[in-house]
């Protein structure tokens, strides 16, 4: 008889359709081929090798231990397929609106377009706003990422253009440095 790997204590989420855990050692090929794939990781400046995105499961589980958060891996419960991350992270770059929380995602191409990333940012929210006892919730992209853009605003949160900013972590001249950014309060939260 197999045994199921062990998941790490911490906070899980459940959604209609999927399951946000903690991260598994079973995570890590299909986290890599999703990390490896340029159509997913075109709003980055590079595609990343299998030893950076392990490193990348490792250091997303050292920052549930600290933050008792994260980006969680995202597992569609039908079918128990891993499809990427979703959830809260905290930017460590400067910018003009840090210190903050983020919500952010990165999915594999064939969970694209069927509403995943809506239905676990939304999860993720709540999760930050009623648990973590957040007062502001960020989400940023490069300008030219119209499909994550589009998820900010079905998930209420709303962008001024004056809060667009240079992406310190991205060299200048490049053209995926230009950001925008948009917010989210408790209160707007709570009045949905």
């Amino acid at each position: 008889m197999s045994r199921q790997p062990a998941v790490p204590p911490g906070p899980a989420l459940e959604t209609e359709r999927l399951l946000l855990r903690r991260w598994r050692s079973s995570d890590e090929e299909p986290f890599a081929a999703l990390n490896g794939d340029e159509e997913v990781m075109e709003h980055f400046p590079n595609v990343l090798t299998r030893a950076e995105s392990d490193w990348m499961i490792a250091d997303l589980e050292a920052r549930f231990e600290r933050q008792g958060y994260g980006l969680w891996a995202v597992e569609v419960r039908e079918s128990g397929e891993m499809v990427g991350f979703v959830g809260l992270n905290v930017p460590t770059f400067a910018a003009h609106f840090m210190p903050a929380v983020e919500v952010g995602w990165r999915l594999r191409k064939s969970a694209w377009g069927h509403g995943f990333a809506t239905e676990a940012a939304r999860a993720s929210l709540s999760y930050g706003f009623s648990q973590a006892g957040l007062d502001e919730i960020v989400a940023m992209t490069t300008t030219t990422n119209s499909r994550s853009a589009a998820v900010m605003e079905r998930l209420g949160m709303r962008r001024d253009p004056a809060d667009d900013f240079e992406h310190p972590g991205i060299e200048r001249g490049h053209p995926l440095r230009r950001h925008i950014l948009y917010r989210l309060s408790a209160d707007e939260w709570a009045r949905r």
